[in-house]
């Protein structure tokens, strides 16, 4: 309708920079060849993805159309999100199976449709050179930010998302203020420790997710379902005492320690802040409800031990490198980029306290939304 029409061309004009990508190419430093972090996520999702889709997702809504049509968003340039719609499409044709007559070839015939939703600036030719040969679905690219609309109205039957709703649309614009309460001088991230930082991010958060879920609900159909994974803090515990928010103080002190030696201004590191928030599961389960487009089928926080995932601290800097590259190149310029990452890997090392066998800090928020049929988007 003319309202999509009017919302496609407005995220075309309105297309982020690039500073939101993940590297590139296919090379040593690239996201491809460091990405096995998320790959975790991927893989301890897979059973809750199988669970939700037999218990959940309505066979009428499988049945009543001809193609299956699946979104995963945020899905720079694979491995990780192959093997995602992979398992999706498996335990979709699984049930359809179980669902039919045993004469019934349904399940052999239906077909999948794969929508792959990244920035404009994603490297989506390196993501169609990967797709696998053997799919069984039809792929096509999907460029803009999920903060907006991506999709017809309910054109998509299910929709995913790992590892990328902890990234913000914009850093807050207060915290970057010198002349703001919320001005967060000497600190790169939101801690949790200062106040007024802390509900900048908040709000930035609040209004994002609002952004997020009410284009979804436009673009899934009635009863569609949304599953995400990304990372949260525990209820009243600030990011700074759990391990993801110390890895954010070592990229902190790495820049602070280049700022007193003159290599960059301090006055352009107290201008840099990541545009990352972890929300709790309280604060979430509020947004969510707050919004009312969908039913909470599952909102569950798994404790997700770094320890038993990062075995090799100069692998972790590389997929930190991967990530991040991008930011400091936009903000710093190219010269500095090697020597920073220099920096990083050596304090990384440096602060092996932050992989404590017993610490359990870092939670994983899984969600599992079903689009409400009796509201209208």
């Amino acid at each position: 309708d003319q309202q999509d029409e009017d919302q496609a061309t407005e995220n075309t004009n309105t297309l982020p920079a690039d500073s939101h990508t993940m590297k590139g190419g296919d090379g040593p430093l690239s996201y491809a060849k460091n990405s096995s972090f998320q790959r975790v996520v991927v893989d301890a999702t897979k059973k809750m993805i199988d669970e939700v889709i037999v218990d959940k997702l309505d066979i009428e809504i499988i049945a009543s159309s001809d193609v299956f049509r699946i979104a995963d968003l945020g899905c720079s340039v694979g491995p990780n999100t192959f093997i995602a719609v992979q398992n999706i499409i498996e335990s979709v044709a699984n049930k359809l199976h179980n669902h039919r007559p045993r004469n019934s070839d349904a399940a052999d015939h239906l077909v999948f449709q794969v929508y792959f939703n990244d920035y404009a600036t994603n490297d989506f030719n390196l993501l169609f050179r990967s797709l696998p040969p053997s799919r069984r679905y039809f792929a096509a690219g999907v460029p803009g930010s999920f903060y907006g609309r991506l999709f017809p109205t309910k054109a998509i039957h299910f929709m995913h998302s790992s590892s990328c709703l902890n990234w913000l649309s914009r850093v807050p614009p207060e915290v970057g203020d010198r002349h703001s309460p919320a001005w967060n001088k000497g600190r790169i991230y939101c801690t949790g420790i200062k106040e007024e930082v802390t509900q900048a991010y908040a709000a930035q958060y609040k209004e994002d997710m609002k952004i997020f879920l009410d284009g979804r609900a436009k673009e899934l159909v009635g009863g569609g379902l949304l599953v995400l994974s990304f990372g949260g803090v525990p209820d009243g515990v600030p990011l700074c005492q759990v391990p993801l928010g110390k890895f954010n103080t070592v990229l902190e002190s790495s820049l602070l320690d280049m700022a007193k030696k003159g290599l960059v201004s301090e006055e352009i590191v107290d201008s840099f802040n990541l545009p990352l928030y972890y929300p709790s599961t309280k604060e979430l389960e509020a947004m969510i409800n707050e919004n009312g487009h969908f039913i909470i089928e599952k909102l569950e926080a798994i404790v997700w031990p770094l320890a038993h995932i990062v075995q090799d601290l100069g692998k972790w800097a590389s997929h930190t490198r991967a990530g991040f590259e991008a930011l400091i190149k936009n903000h710093f310029g190219d010269e500095i980029v090697e020597e920073f990452f220099e920096y990083y890997t050596k304090k990384l090392v440096e602060s092996r306290f932050m992989f404590q066998e017993d610490d359990d800090g870092n939670i994983l928020l899984l969600v599992v939304l079903k689009r409400n049929q009796t509201q209208q988007p």
